[in-house]
């Protein structure tokens, strides 16, 4: 009789102070936008203590992309993805429109110097060339 009242206490304490956080289904690429299909959520008892999960209501909330890569049945934490922001720059020469990933970093009258997504520098002239 002990013994099983000790186990059905065990069982409701475990449901009590389980930590419901975000697993991968797949392994997800580095810089990947954070797909909720490929996200399943399960609760655990213990997590890293480094590790502050994603929420779903956060991922609702706002988007996200990978910051390393994440292999499959991987607790999904705050550090492994940032922000998503749309950096990506859009030319226009007339009839044609070019879009760019990258962030503006100058401009003037002759060209505009772009910092590609890799960490290079791109310099697209206003008549259409490249440098």
């Amino acid at each position: 009789m002990i013994l099983r009242l000790s186990f059905l206490t065990f069982l409701v304490t475990a449901k009590v102070f389980a930590i419901t956080v975000l697993v991968s289904k797949d392994s997800i690429s580095f810089e990947e936008k954070l797909d909720p299909k490929k996200l399943m959520v399960k609760e655990v008892n213990t997590i890293n203590k480094a590790c502050e999960p994603l929420t779903l209501a956060k991922l609702s909330e706002e988007k996200y992309l990978t910051a390393r890569y994440i292999n499959k049945n991987t607790i999904i934490c705050m550090k492994d993805v940032k922000k998503y922001e749309n950096e990506s720059v859009v030319f226009d020469f007339g009839g044609v429109k070019i879009e760019k990933k990258g962030k503006v970093i100058y401009e003037n009258n002759e060209f505009i110097r772009i910092k590609k997504l890799d960490g290079s520098i791109e310099q697209i002239y206003k008549d259409g060339r490249l440098k």
